[in-house]
């Protein structure tokens, strides 16, 4: 063994026995003398050379094998989506060209979130002698396999998209600027605001509380894949969409039309009609006006509903005492009136801050009036009301009320129901005929200070000067002059001045 180790020695005996004399510098004799006793050796010892033959060449094998070992490559295979691209040296140079990538795109798009679509990428590992893998190359051809996208959120109104903004925070936050828009302003920490209704006498103060807001239309975010160019700039996405669409339209008045029938017929507010058209008063219009409907139409409708709480007086009323020791046509106040109060309270839809429809939905009394007493000769006046009135029409419901709206007065409440029309209070007829706006028009003179209109009558029952008694039947409800459907017009007038007929009803 100590032969075998020296490793000048064994490669001396090798090039002996393949018969090479062994060459030195020096002439060493030792080599081939070891040389001449192994061959001694083998001639004369056949198992020994047998196996020392097998001894050599599992040296010269192992030898081999690590020469092989010692440039053995390892290297990795690159597939995308289950096909092979190519060679590289390890994982990492593909993580770093995805890297990079992932940088480079969003650089170029600072504004936007940007998406690598790389694909399903795998890798095989591999090993060979003297491998070179094509790292270059097989980088090269993925990065050419590589595509990006935006991730967008899209706002889909009614089904359609109306634009992409860069996430969905961003989405929200354009919708609520939408729907704010059209709220009215809370004040902070309360559920009130201004009333934007009409108070009768311009001293009482009215109040909004807002129960809902909501956008009519079906609104969806949904995330999406887009190009940078698809995303919108948030401002001009609002604006695109309060402003929405205006298509200029004109109509000529026919037969039987009123503002608001017209407003129902192009399903806009009268709100509309009135600021289009400001030359209409006390709501007459006639057949052949050509009305302008040109209505801005945003993308979205932003419906609010309000309660307008409004606080009303209430005028009291007269009770009269007969004193037989009293001349007929002399009184006496024996006790003053004292006004009271009630609550109204009010539905308001709107649609883009428009009014859509109105209702009163509750009325309290909040103080009661304190009727005055006046004594009174015998003498009885049949044509003397009370001051307070009953409702004209049995069934009623309200379809229009008193005060201020889109810029001008209605001068009284509209309401429908029973057909026959009765006087609100004792009285005498001082009018029956045709009045512009109210059509067939009776007016009754109270004889205390009031007086009542009804109007767009189909028919009279009384004559100019008849004594009427509250409750009596006067006429029947129609469709005459300016209005917009049967339904009766009503009025009260106090010494000349018109008063919210809901304060005495």
């Amino acid at each position: 063994m100590a032969f075998f180790n020296d490793k000048g020695r064994f490669r001396k005996l090798i090039q002996s026995i393949r018969g090479d004399r062994p060459v030195s510098a020096h002439g060493h004799a030792d080599a081939a003398n070891e040389g001449n006793t192994v061959q001694r050796m083998l001639r004369k010892k056949p198992f020994i050379a047998a196996v020392s033959g097998v001894a050599l060449l599992a040296i010269v094998g192992f030898t081999g094998t690590q020469y092989v070992k010692a440039h053995t490559v390892d290297f990795v295979e690159v597939y995308q989506n289950g096909s092979l691209i190519g060679e590289v040296k390890s994982q990492d140079q593909v993580a770093d060209l995805i890297t990079r990538k992932k940088q480079e795109i969003a650089a170029s798009n600072k504004d936007v979130t940007m998406v690598l679509e790389t694909g399903k990428i795998t890798f095989g590992a591999k090993s060979a002698y003297k491998a070179e893998p094509d790292t270059a190359a097989t980088l090269s051809k993925l990065e050419g396999m590589f595509a990006s996208h935006a991730e967008g959120f899209e706002l889909v109104v009614n089904g359609k998209r109306v634009g992409v903004v860069k996430d969905k925070a961003t989405a929200s936050a354009l919708l609520k600027r939408v729907q704010n828009k059209y709220t009215p302003q809370v004040k902070a920490g309360k559920a009130e605001v201004t009333a934007l209704s009409y108070s009768a006498d311009g001293s009482l103060k009215s109040k909004t509380a807002l129960k809902s807001v909501k956008i009519v239309e079906d609104v969806a975010v949904k995330e999406a894949e887009v190009q940078p160019t698809d995303i919108a700039d948030p401002e001009q996405l609002y604006l695109q969409i309060i402003k929405g669409t205006v298509k200029p339209t004109k109509y000529t008045v026919q037969d039987g039309d009123c503002v608001g029938c017209i407003a129902q017929k192009f399903d806009i507010s009268p709100q509309v009609i009135y600021e289009r058209n400001k030359w209409i008063k006390d709501d007459m219009i006639k057949v052949g006006d050509v009305l302008d409907l040109t209505v801005l139409k945003p993308q979205v409708t932003v419906q609010t509903v309000e309660n307008v709480t409004e606080t009303e007086s209430i005028d009291p009323i007269t009770v009269v005492q007969k004193n037989s020791n009293m001349k007929a046509g002399q009184q006496k106040v024996i006790r003053e009136g004292q006004s009271g109060k009630k609550q109204l309270v009010y539905r308001l839809v709107k649609q883009n801050g428009y009014l859509m429809s109105e209702e009163l939905i509750s009325e309290v009394v909040l103080e009661p009036s304190v009727p005055a007493i006046v004594m009174k000769g015998t003498k009885v006046v049949l044509n003397e009301g009370s001051g307070r009135f009953s409702w004209p029409v049995t069934g009623h419901r309200l379809t229009s009320y008193f005060g201020q709206r889109w810029g001008a007065l209605h001068r009284g409440v509209d309401m429908v129901g029973n057909h026959n029309i009765m006087a609100a209070d004792n009285g005498t007829v001082t009018f029956v005929g045709q009045r512009p706006g109210l059509g067939n028009c009776i007016i009754i003179n109270h004889n205390n200070g009031y007086e009542t209109y009804y109007g767009h009558l189909s028919k009279f029952k009384v004559k100019k000067g008849q004594t009427v008694e509250q409750g009596q039947s006067i006429g029947v409800m129609g469709n005459t002059g300016h209005s917009f459907g049967t339904h009766l017009h009503f009025e009260v007038h106090k010494n000349g001045v018109l008063q919210n007929p809901l304060k005495y009803l």
